[in-house]
This record gives structure tokens, sequence and C-alpha cells, in this order.
């Protein structure tokens, strides 16, 4: 019998890369592990799809034994979180007890400028550097996958509420670049990666949009999607910090979002590869495309006007 492919942080929300990764080895008729945080109906969610799932923290050791025995290939992704290496490293030590023969890793493309003497503001780029150092050293079969900025998080849930009353994407990235990237792309090529690793291992990979190019151009990407004008209004950093403070984010996810911020405003995300085209066969979703999926999601209601 196959031995399953394991996926970490299964039970994310629906369109997640962990998520769609599991949905799309299912349909190939792969076996998978689903590793899970809770009990729920997440968890239901997945065995109703076919998945085998494991209920555990990347953080306690029996929970990875019980995930990643009698695997022999994993996605490792994990959310921001201050305690991001620590799970890394747990769950390459027991990979590496198992004798796995493929470790995906989820990073983050910055970590493509950053070195031993260049880092950036944020306390998760630095945890994403420090974890890509172990799981090097470790002498495990690694494939690092760094996307760009993701769609969903830069415009399905940063912007969606100014689009919808304002007609504007209100964001503090200045004239700087970005080629943001939907996570059902990254998940394909996840997925692809898991499917026949071994001619991707020692690999790193860097998942981007089709486009690269600044908050203007994507504005009337918008436009086009909604039928009506749409607008880029640049915002200072530091009113967007206070914001999100006062929203309840948590002090290590604000100091992360206003780094990159600060990068977009240097130019530091433009950047662009063929990566997705190169692992899937099929080209990335474009800014106007996703909007377009999501047009009730940037449409205010009836109840709203």
């Amino acid at each position: 019998m196959a031995n399953p492919i394991l996926v970490t942080g299964a039970a994310g929300r629906v369109g997640g890369v962990g998520r769609t990764v599991t949905e799309l080895l299912l349909k190939q008729g792969k076996l998978v592990r689903a590793m899970v945080r809770n009990e729920d109906e997440r968890a239901q969610a997945l065995r109703d799809m076919g998945a085998e799932v494991v209920v555990g923290n990347l953080l306690d050791l029996d929970s990875m034994h019980k995930a990643i025995a009698g695997c022999e290939t994993m996605y490792f992704g994990m959310s921001v979180s201050d305690t991001y290496l620590a799970a890394t490293v747990n769950a390459a030590a027991v990979a590496k007890h198992h004798g796995l023969k493929a470790f995906i890793n989820m990073s983050q493309m910055t970590l493509s400028q950053m070195s031993i003497t260049e880092t950036t503001a944020s306390p998760q780029h630095k945890l994403h550097w420090l974890a890509e150092q172990a799981l090097n050293w470790s002498g495990l079969p690694v494939v690092h996958v760094r996307p760009t900025v993701f769609l969903e998080g830069l415009f399905l849930i940063m912007t969606a509420d100014s689009v919808r009353k304002s007609n504007q994407i209100r964001l503090p990235f200045g004239e700087g670049k970005t080629s943001p990237v939907a996570a059902e792309d990254v998940a394909r090529a996840v997925a692809a990666l898991l499917v026949n690793p071994q001619p991707h291992i020692g690999k790193t990979y860097h998942p981007t949009g089709p486009q690269s190019e600044n908050l203007h151009f994507y504005a009337e990407e918008y436009s086009k999607a909604l039928g009506r004008t749409i607008t880029y209004q640049d915002i200072p950093v530091e009113g967007w910090r206070n914001w999100l403070l006062q929203s309840g984010q948590p002090m290590h996810l604000v100091d992360h979002l206003t780094t990159l911020a600060n990068l977009h405003r240097g130019g530091r995300f433009d950047r662009m590869t063929d990566d997705v085209l190169t692992l899937t066969g099929q080209a990335p979703l474009s800014v106007e495309e996703f909007v377009r999926r999501n047009t009730a999601t940037f449409t205010a209601s009836a109840k709203e006007v």
C-alpha cells in the first residue's frame, strides 16, 4: 500500500494553501494525512473529502511522531507566529528520524534577499531565514517554496472594506511594484512537488503572479473586474500600523506586516518568475480574474448602500 503524503496546516480557511493542497492530492487519488490543530468541523470536512486526519501541535514531539510515521513525503506550512522556528525544527527532527524522502517547506520570497549579514525588521522574516538554515543543515531532502505576497492577504483581506465603501485601495505601499500570487496557484505548485519531489530536491522556487506592477495598475484591474472606477490611495505606514494594533492584531504580526509595507515602498517586491507555470503547466491567476471571482466581497450589499 502506498504511503500517505502528510500535509500540515490542512484545516486552514477555504482557499488556504494546506487545505487546497489536500484537495488537489485527493482528487489525484493520493493518500493524504491531514494534520490539524483542533478537532472541529474543518477536520470533519477533511475526512469527508477522504483524508486521514491527525490532530496535533507542530510544537509537540509526540504529535509529530504520530503525524509523520509511515509517510515518505510531507508539506510543512505554518502561519505567522513567534514559535515558527521551534515548530520547524521540531518537525524536521522527527522527519529526519523517520527517514522522509522529501520535505516541502513553505517559506517567503524576501529570504532571497537575506543572508547572514542582511536581514529585515520583520521578526518573522528572521525566523523563516533561520528555519531554512536549520532545514539545510539537517540533511533532509528539502525543497523550499518562497512565494511572494498572497492575493488573499494583500487584496481580499486588506482592501475589501475600503473598496466596498469608497472605491479605493488604501495601502501604504507607495509607488512600489509587486507581483501578488493566488494561494491556489501556490497550492498547485506544492501539490506538483509532493507528487514528484525527487527532481526538485535541493531546489528553491519563487511563485509569483503573472505581472509585477504598482498599485495604480492593480486599481485599474479592479475597475475592469468590478465595472466601476477603483483608485489607489497611498496611506502612511505608521497610521496603518496603528490601525492594525487597534484592531487587535498580535505585535509579531504587526511588525511583520509593517515591514512588508516598507519593503514594498522600497521596491523590494518588484520580482517575477515563471515558477508557477514551470511546475504546474498553468499560468497563475491575474489580479483582474481574482477580483472577478470575488466580486461579492468587493461590492456593497443593498443593506450597506
